[in-house]
């Protein structure tokens, strides 16, 4: 119920965003970093603040400081971030303004929070994906308030991210399946320099008419008591329902879109003296007038809000500067896996398929983690994945932990983040390698920078599984390579495994980082159908069974006597390259050594280096095209490294430099490497 004392509360908080604001912009100077401010749109968003449990989750967008004023953050704590202190609570001054990130238990939680517009909205989605499992489950997990009140999550938009597909596919599936979330888009008919009616034929209010099954509000989000309303409302739907709902909130903006986009720069007088009529602070100050209280009284609070806000603004100016050296800290949350362990041969000695193991693998991890989940286009029952390497896992351990989705590879990827805050272990699939690309904005704009950007509050543990390669007239969108796409990515890591023991250990490792890690599987060792690689069949390791990442193999020693007399050839490769290696090696025994990297990121350097250094010679090899690819950059740093022990220059050799690869059989032949084209390479080595 709003009392007085609750509206003059939320003045209060008006008043003292609206001073942030002021004091930014007359200290530009000292406000060197681009920010934006939450003036017009106030009264919303403290409205929905107030509203909010320490249970709850909130994901406020790059503008809503007040939301974050409202769940109980002081000035001074936000200033930090704004000038980028090291004492900033949310990032250690690595995010802008307005981009928390909180674990305080008596606050509602913030996942790590991103400057590109929409893209919260599908982590956000997962937070209310993983709340409905925990309670479903009756998980230990689940967290409700002191009154056991139980939590919804709080998804803030503006109106122009709308239009993101992001959004859409977040809405989806919430609707779907009918999770405990409210998604608040505030609505200002501006997305920086363009107005409304250049961008959209509709308003969010109106666009979410065709989510069936998506409760829908609006209000004028300029006036705190229908605000207020409609907040309460809405959360209480999400809180009591456990059902999604949509407010969309009218807002003028009084600010800028940020400190460097002024709006001077596009906006007319017109337009903002339109704006300026509803200006939500006179409008809530006439309102406490009418409910008694005094002139005097307000001024009086108007004035402790001002004070506090020099007082804080000053003491943060003379916070400290972050530490230099402690740049490259939190980038990964430390891994427990650190050694191998347990028994690599098991006791049925029986050779077992990749595709298998990658298949026991997951059964067990699922068995012994009520936790986990397994997730992705058509893993659930009736199929079990395309490669049915998810085969009789959904009718085993049920729909609620192993199900299809719908075609999105962003949803698929960053609903992780979300279920990775609250404790959860996600392992996802994505079909091909080709598709991944719709899913790589939330890759590499959350999951991927949360550890670094949250102060390491919040690493995302998710395997995300990606079969990938070519064989046998795959064609061009069954066929690609990826990995240097993803090494390019920092705050991720990479495996490719060759053989089925590795994939186990490695896959039990991968699920117990703290940390993004991406699963390239090769199609054409999932079953050892192409010729030569039937050693991807290995006996499977007991369960107990786990290979740390970043630690490679010798899959071919040479022999010490050519070794000696200078004649030996070292090949460092992954994946398919191992068998094309091993096979040109037939034709010059015990001149080569096949080192076979396991990981691409952590890379073994030691193992790398040393097997360089011992023979003086050496082939990077790899199944993606050549030219910038993941193979020449480990060549240069091998040339870096080991210059003084090269007899000659690191040689490369991959795929031809195609955009995609050909579906004709002899064509694919042409362009991938082969045992021929190796040993042609080894020959040439040997030769110097």
């Amino acid at each position: 119920m709003l009392t007085p004392d609750k509206l003059l509360h939320a003045y209060q908080l008006m008043v003292t965003a609206r001073n942030m604001a002021d004091t930014y912009e007359a200290n530009r100077q000292v406000c060197r970093y681009v920010h934006s401010t939450s003036k017009g749109h106030e009264a919303i968003q403290i409205a929905a603040g107030m509203q909010l449990l320490p249970c709850d989750w909130v994901s406020p967008y790059y503008r809503d400081d007040s939301i974050l004023l409202s769940i109980g953050f002081q000035p001074h704590e936000l200033m930090l971030q704004l000038l980028a202190k090291k004492e900033d609570p949310f990032s250690g001054g690595r995010s802008y303004y307005c981009h928390p990130s909180s674990r305080d238990s008596n606050k509602p939680s913030i996942i790590h929070q991103s400057s590109a517009t929409g893209m919260q909205a599908i982590p956000s989605t997962g937070i209310a994906q993983g709340l409905q499992f925990l309670e479903q489950t009756g998980s230990a997990l689940f967290r409700k308030s002191t009154d056991g009140e139980l939590p919804v999550v709080l998804c803030s938009l503006g109106d122009g991210s709308v239009s993101e597909g992001e959004v859409s596919e977040a809405l989806q599936f919430a609707v779907l399946k009918q999770l405990p979330i409210i998604y608040l888009v505030q609505d200002n008919e501006w997305s920086i320099s363009a107005a409304a009616e250049e961008i959209r034929t509709n308003n969010a209010y109106e666009y979410a008419a065709g989510f069936k099954g998506l409760k829908r509000l609006q209000c004028d989000g300029s006036d705190f008591i229908p605000s207020y309303e409609t907040m309460q409302q809405a959360i209480g739907y999400a809180r009591m329902e456990r059902k999604p709902v949509l407010v969309h909130a009218r807002v003028p903006l009084l600010g800028h879109h940020t400190s460097g986009v002024r709006k001077e720069f596009y906006r007319s007088r017109e337009d903002l003296l339109k704006h300026g009529l509803y200006d939500p602070l006179p409008k809530l100050r006439l309102l406490l007038t009418g409910v008694g209280y005094e002139e005097q009284a307000i001024n009086q609070a108007e004035a402790r809000c001002r004070e506090i806000v020099a007082a804080d603004f000053e003491k943060t100016v003379q916070s400290a500067e972050p530490d230099p050296l402690q740049v490259e800290q939190h980038v990964f949350a430390p891994t427990v896996v650190t050694t191998e362990k347990g028994n690599r041969v098991g006791r049925n000695t029986e050779r077992v398929m990749m595709v298998d193991a990658a298949l026991h693998a997951i059964e067990e991890i699922l068995e012994e983690y009520p936790e986990a989940v397994l997730y992705g286009q058509d893993v659930g029952a009736r199929l079990g994945g395309v490669f049915r390497e998810a085969a009789t896992l959904a009718d085993k351990f049920g729909s609620h932990r192993v199900f299809n989705t719908a075609i999105q590879e962003a949803y698929i990827v960053g609903s992780t983040v979300g279920l990775s805050a609250l404790g959860m272990k996600p392992i996802v699939e994505i079909q091909f390698a080709d598709y991944i690309y719709p899913g790589l904005n939330q890759l590499i704009t959350e999951a991927s920078k949360s550890c670094y950007l949250s102060n390491g509050k919040f690493p995302v543990q998710m395997v995300l599984r990606v079969p990938t390669g070519a064989y046998g007239g795959g064609g061009p969108y069954h066929s690609g390579s990826i990995e240097s796409t993803l090494l390019s990515v920092k705050g991720i890591k990479v495996v490719y495994p060759s053989n089925a023991a590795d994939m186990k250990g490695l896959m039990k490792a991968a699920f117990l980082d703290p940390n993004p890690v991406v699963m390239l599987e090769h199609k054409g060792l999932y079953w050892s159908k192409v010729p030569g690689t039937d050693e991807a069949r290995t006996a499977e390791p007991d369960k107990d069974y786990v290979l740390p990442l970043g630690k490679a193999r010798v899959a071919l020693e040479a022999n010490t006597d050519k070794l000696k007399k200078g004649e030996t050839v070292c090949i460092i490769t992954y994946g398919m390259g191992v068998y094309w290696a091993k096979a040109a090696a037939e034709q010059y025994p015990g001149q080569v050594e096949v080192v076979d990297l396991r990981t691409l990121f952590p890379l073994d350097e030691e193992l790398v280096f040393a097997t360089v250094q011992k023979h003086g010679k050496v082939l990077v090899l790899s199944e993606e095209q050549q030219h910038n690819s993941f193979a020449e950059a480990l060549s240069l740093r091998i040339s870096n490294h080991c210059y003084h022990f090269l007899d000659a220059k690191v040689e490369v050799l991959g795929a031809r430099n195609l955009p995609a690869v050909p579906i004709n059989l002899s064509l694919e032949a042409a362009m991938l490497p082969s045992p021929v084209k190796v040993s042609e390479r080894i020959a040439k080595l040997l030769a110097y």
